[in-house]
């Protein structure tokens, strides 16, 4: 278990040299521009307070820099540059050393270790001010989790730099892909959201596909052929425990968790109907939310639980409409040409992400919930199956490019339509589903 304390340090750290904050008004990111300039930003390796703590100074480091400059908002001053580097936390950084480098912001920590916990503590300089950036922060956890210690530093240092919730700390579950096209492996797997510790969760015997994550845990739910017919699975992915959503009637499709994790809305083709359904997990009973001839499918709650976005086809072509969650009239949404699918609602409810196939190409896009301010942040031969990073500013979604021996790959877009780039991920992967940040 991890522990934050988000308040002034010690007595020692609040340092009577210290520049008053008001006198200058500390760097900040904005982050809706999409031509912004990475801020530089220098961080030594973290102070070493005892030996057992000496081989984790540099890698808590190094794991929270690769965090921040992959969002592209920030940029590495390297350490050859530096002309110092701090001998103690409690120190006045000397400022003048590091404006000679042009560096904006100052990252500076120490670590020690005692009976397996590591204590981490850093704090945040505005340099060009010469003001602390907030209060000095410390992270305890258990030597095991070191990593999570590194990721939840990123995440306080950018919320502290942009005004935004981080999300570093957090995981992807998606569906590993192996072997060709005609005899494609997939196994669901999990791994922290910067590639490391990669874990397959089910065998290669048995197809799996959508993997969601359950907003308010660390449950997924899937559909698996394990039985010989898709099939409903609740996972821990912690314990790897798993039960079968009970037995529904006709096919099942695109199953997802309602914000409060309470209850599972998916896609039932019954009779030859195919509509939207809500399971109460307490009940297990199912609502129906739809009752149309066409296909509806791929729903998913608003972040408040009232409404559900889906697609459908019941207007000729597939299209995007939203519901209330009890059912009632459905609204179209989407009118630009060509066809929209898998729609995912932004966990801040001001964006719904969607794929579009217009003109022989896919797109990942964003729109307003009402349909207006469409926005294409990507395209290729294959980009589909978006999914919100859970601070509601980044996509994560899946490519393909065609060919026989192609493999698709996890990639990642800011909803700017900047830093397009291909996950930290060695193997590849499709279907991909971002976890809420760990406790």
């Amino acid at each position: 278990m991890l522990r934050m304390i988000a308040a002034a340090m010690l007595a020692a750290l609040l340092l009577p040299g210290a520049v008053p904050a008001q006198q200058a008004e500390p760097l900040r990111i904005t982050i809706d521009n999409p031509n912004i300039e990475p801020m530089p930003i220098a961080a030594p390796v973290f102070i070493a307070r005892n030996a057992k703590a000496a081989e984790y100074a540099s890698d808590l480091v190094d794991v929270m820099v690769n965090d921040l400059t992959g969002t592209a908002l920030f940029r590495l001053i390297p350490r050859a540059a530096y002309i110092s580097s701090p001998a103690r936390l409690d120190a006045t950084p000397k400022f003048e050393n590091w404006r000679a480098i042009n560096a904006d912001k100052l990252i500076v920590g120490s670590v020690s270790m005692r009976r397996g916990k590591l204590t981490v503590r850093f704090r945040l300089w505005d340099v060009p001010s010469g003001t602390q950036d907030g209060d000095g922060l410390q992270l305890v956890g258990d030597r095991k989790d070191w990593r999570r210690l590194a990721h939840k530093m990123a995440d306080a240092i950018y919320s502290r730099i942009t005004g935004e919730t981080g999300y570093f700390d957090t995981r992807i579950v998606f569906v590993a892909e192996s072997g060709p096209k005609n005899r494609r492996v997939k196994r669901l797997a999990i791994v922290d959201q910067d590639g490391a510790n990669l874990r397959y969760l089910t065998g290669g015997n048995d197809l799996v596909v959508t993997p969601r994550f359950d907003p308010t845990s660390q449950r997924v739910i899937y559909l698996s052929w394990a039985t010989g017919s898709p099939r409903v699975f609740l996972m821990n992915v912690d314990t790897g425990q798993r039960e079968e959503l009970e037995h529904q009637p006709g096919m099942t499709f695109a199953p997802r968790f309602s914000p409060d994790g309470s209850k599972v809305v998916m896609s039932l083709s019954i009779g030859g109907n195919t509509d939207i359904y809500v399971v109460p997990l307490g009940t297990r009973q199912r609502i129906q939310v739809t009752d149309s001839p066409s296909i509806e499918t791929a729903p998913c709650f608003s972040p408040d639980g009232t409404q559900i976005v889906f697609e459908s086809d019941r207007s000729g072509s597939q299209q995007l409409y939203v519901i209330p969650a009890g059912g009632g009239e459905a609204r179209r949404i989407s009118f630009g040409q060509g066809r929209y699918a898998t729609p995912v609602w932004s966990p801040r409810g001001d964006l719904i992400a969607f794929t579009k196939q217009l003109g022989g190409r896919f797109y990942i896009g964003v729109m307003r919930p009402d349909g207006s301010d469409e926005r294409l942040l990507t395209a290729s031969y294959l980009d589909e199956g978006p999914t919100w990073a859970p601070n509601g500013r980044v996509l994560m979604f899946f490519r393909d490019t065609g060919g026989a021996a192609s493999l698709p790959a996890l990639m990642s877009v800011e909803i700017t339509g900047r830093n397009l780039r291909r996950a930290p991920l060695d193997i590849p992967g499709s279907d991909p589903a971002w976890s809420p940040l760990l406790d």
